[in-house]
């Protein structure tokens, strides 16, 4: 196997740029006049962000205002997955967001099968929750990583380990 480069495609997210979108929509929602005297806030769990809201309709500004900010930060809104509104007590909303993070195996050998059918002259073989992608060529995994950015795939590719 000398002699061959390889690169790993991975699905992740910067933690603290998720932070900082966080941040800047708390500030932004505790300045503006729609939300003068509501109570909205996030809190940010290990793999979710929950929003509590007076409302569906404050929920909904919070929602499109987190993800504002996100997209400012450079961040997906793939890793997003908005569940329903449901009503919580004192009669506020409640909302779970999961954080989607990782390839699941069944991504994972979707993009390995893609891969092996576009080009016959790499390897892709699954590592846990990413694919290494080696073959001779740089040009080639190259010619990969051009035709991996250009799919729309259900959660945001990241290229990462390119020797």
């Amino acid at each position: 196997m000398a002699g061959d480069a390889s690169f790993d495609v991975v699905s992740d997210f910067d933690q603290q740029e998720l932070v900082n979108a966080l941040d800047q929509a708390r500030r932004e929602i505790a300045t503006r006049y729609d939300f003068k005297g509501s109570k909205v806030a996030f809190e940010l769990g290990k793999e979710s962000i929950t929003l509590t809201a007076d409302d569906e309709y404050r929920a909904t500004a919070a929602k499109d205002l987190l993800e504002s900010k996100a997209v400012r930060r450079g961040l997906s809104l793939k890793i997003f997955s908005w569940g329903k509104p449901e009503p919580s007590a004192g009669g506020t909303v409640r909302q779970e967001v999961a954080l989607k993070r990782g390839l699941t195996s069944d991504q994972a050998k979707e993009l390995s099968k893609e891969i092996r059918e576009q080009f016959p002259k790499t390897k892709p073989t699954i590592q846990g929750d990413a694919v290494r992608v080696s073959a001779k060529s740089r040009d080639e995994l190259q010619a990969v990583i051009a035709h991996l950015k250009g799919l729309d795939y259900a959660v945001p590719l990241q290229f990462t380990n390119y020797r």
